[in-house]
């Protein structure tokens, strides 16, 4: 089984820049490397899924929106979400309608338990020492919700072309593709990812990280994102070749991200 790990970027214009794919087996890194743009990380899932053998791909976005949205939108499972971001994305990245904000002149959302700026998976993690960003934040510091909305925008047509989508889908048996959203965080530990001094020494104590990729590793914030979620997935590799799909419907239509266990 192959393992993938994808550092995704919302950017309008030149996310390319900022894409970031890597590769590894349990216990060493065999690649990273950039120059894709959205359409282009379509056509490499494309091509994995006609290769030998499974492949795992973890995607850095969300892959749902909080329940009570979809629901009032009148989605039941997270394919609905798709088709309703695919449809309506665009204009609320323009207009920025509540519960989105971030952009200038838009506020936060005020504490609602009814209206919960996280999905239950968000929520999870946090109640865990992490601390993943609400998808509604589509501006601001750390603003994780314009690549969301962009990257769910692509996961339907991505389902229908052949590639399975966890945690609606299960790992495929012999060959194919399954996308599953992570959280690089969970598998860095610790760093503060703005120093490149910080990620030159956290690169360097790692012994999983061959020295000839320590450069092209701690380049960007994105490379070492794309990197370490690789190396964690591949520390896994035994639970992520048996994921099967769920049958919790709350993960049906928010979607769940798979973090290593503990």
């Amino acid at each position: 089984m192959r393992l993938l790990a994808v550092d995704w970027s919302g950017d309008l214009r030149g996310a390319h820049r900022r894409i970031r794919v890597a590769e590894a087996v349990p216990g060493r890194l065999l690649d990273v490397y950039g120059g894709l743009d959205r359409a282009g990380v379509g056509e490499l899932l494309a091509g994995l899924r006609d290769g030998p053998g499974p492949v795992v791909v973890g995607m850095d976005f969300s892959f749902g929106l909080p329940g009570w949205f979809g629901r009032a939108h009148g989605c039941t499972t997270l394919p609905d979400v798709w088709a309703l971001v695919a449809a309506d994305g665009e204009r609320w990245l323009r207009d920025c309608p509540p519960p989105f904000w971030g952009r200038p002149g838009t506020r936060r959302p005020a504490p609602d338990p009814a209206r919960p700026l996280f999905r239950r998976t968000e929520q999870d993690a946090r109640d865990r020492g992490l601390r993943p960003l609400s998808t509604f934040q589509i501006g601001g510091a750390g603003a994780v919700g314009t690549g969301s909305v962009r990257g769910m925008a692509l996961l339907g047509a991505w389902r229908e072309a052949g590639l399975g989508v966890w945690p609606v889908d299960p790992v495929p048996n012999s060959s194919g593709v399954l996308l599953v959203e992570v959280y690089p965080r969970a598998m860095t530990g610790p760093v503060v990812k703005s120093s490149a001094v910080a990620l030159r020494a956290y690169v360097a104590a790692d012994p999983r990280i061959p020295v000839a990729l320590r450069d092209d590793v701690a380049a960007t914030e994105d490379a070492f994102d794309a990197a370490l979620a690789a190396l964690g997935m591949a520390e896994h590799a035994d639970q992520l070749a048996s994921l099967a799909g769920s049958t919790d419907s709350g993960d049906l239509l928010e979607g769940r991200m798979w973090a290593p266990p503990g």
